[in-house]
């Protein structure tokens, strides 16, 4: 494994906000963006020219009303890792996910910044919760080699994860939760969620429920798959 970079974000200072409607972006996860609008533009551009992080926030509700609607209060900071501006302006980045964040104070935008930022505050684990993220691991590879999250079609690359002692048990915890998890609200819960343990339970909560769904679609006779079901 690659030595580890030490990313630090300055929250004495506002970070600029990417509000997405569906999407929730988790620590460790790397998320191509495409950058279009010209608010976003700006912001992609001012912060190339500083630390390169933006927050991405949730947009509260399943309306998007005006041009700056309320967020959801935990946010996931990001770094771009690669971009590519293109000729009309617009950016193709890759964002990494660094931390979790909380938003203390909005600032509308002005007639110099066309975007909104905010001073945000950590969430931080509420304590050193190793022994239960080690918990996890010894679960989820005994679910990767026997259960029925062996059938996942990225089950191979997972355990090859989870079997590299190289990864810290709480960053295979995020890896594990953007890779398998998909419900946009365990996803938000688990970007909002301070606690390790919590975080874990919530995972594996989450994945039994997969393990469920996936046995129940092994059991039906031939001819009777539902239609739609997949695992990939």
């Amino acid at each position: 494994m690659a030595e580890e970079v030490s990313i630090r974000v300055n929250f004495s200072r506002p970070m600029p906000l990417f509000p997405l409607g569906q999407v929730v972006m988790l620590p460790q996860q790397i998320t191509p963006l495409h950058i279009f609008e010209p608010r976003y533009r700006q912001m992609v551009s001012r912060a190339l020219d500083s630390s390169g992080q933006i927050a991405m926030a949730r947009i509260a509700g399943s309306l998007v009303t005006g041009p700056t609607p309320p967020l959801k209060p935990a946010v996931c900071v990001g770094q771009i890792v690669q971009h590519e501006t293109l000729e009309d302006g617009r950016y193709n980045i890759i964002l990494q996910g660094v931390c979790r964040a909380r938003i203390v104070e909005e600032d509308e935008p002005d007639e110099d910044r066309m975007y909104r930022q905010a001073m945000l505050e950590p969430i931080e684990d509420d304590e050193d919760e190793s022994l239960r993220a080690e918990g996890f691991r010894d679960w989820i590879r005994d679910e990767l080699d026997s259960g029925e999250l062996r059938r996942l079609a990225a089950a191979d690359e997972l355990k090859k994860l989870v079997s590299n002692e190289q990864i810290p048990s709480p960053v295979l915890v995020e890896i594990i939760s953007f890779a398998l998890v998909t419900d946009d609200a365990t996803r938000y819960a688990l970007l909002a969620e301070g606690s390790l343990d919590r975080r874990a339970r919530l995972v594996q909560s989450n994945l039994d429920g997969l393990a469920s769904l996936i046995r129940k679609a092994v059991a039906q006779k031939p001819g009777e798959w539902p239609k739609g079901t997949s695992w990939n």
